[in-house]
């Protein structure tokens, strides 16, 4: 053997030690694989049912917001009928209300002026004593209220 056989040799053998000392990382990178696709296997059979899971709860809860929606337009064209109930109630029984008040205490104040003879009750008769200029105060204040 000659020098440069020996030499080959030599660089033979270190290459197969190189080859082998790479291989055991490649073979520890390939069970990190393998347990990659299984853990990859194992989210894409759970991934499906979770999948159709919140489907059905988006589609319930979509179901549910709708019938919300019909509450609240329900509720707010009750809103608006009561509201108009409301001022339909004000309008004709409140102004009735106002003139009766109205009047009776024009007729209040007509009988304490005869009474007392105060000057809130004279000032009011111009000098009329008697009931029917008493119950002509009344009759103004009555549709001063009525105004109203």
């Amino acid at each position: 053997m000659t020098g440069g056989d020996i030499a080959g040799l030599i660089a033979a053998g270190v290459f197969a030690i190189l080859v082998a000392l790479l291989a055991l990382p490649i073979i520890r990178l390939t069970k990190v694989f393998d347990e990659l696709i299984v853990t990859i296997r194992s989210l894409n059979q759970s991934t499906g049912p979770l999948i159709e899971e919140v489907t059905r709860t988006v589609v319930t809860t979509n179901e549910q917001l709708e019938k919300v929606d019909d509450i609240t337009s329900n509720v707010s064209d009750a809103s608006a009928n009561v509201s108009a109930l409301s001022s339909l109630v004000t309008s004709t029984v409140g102004q009735p209300l106002i003139k009766v008040a109205s009047f009776s205490y024009g007729v209040r104040q007509a009988f304490r002026g005869g009474k007392s003879g105060d000057a809130h009750g004279t000032a009011g008769n111009t000098g009329n004593t008697h009931a029917g200029g008493q119950y002509g105060s009344a009759q103004s204040s009555y549709s001063a209220g009525g105004e109203n």
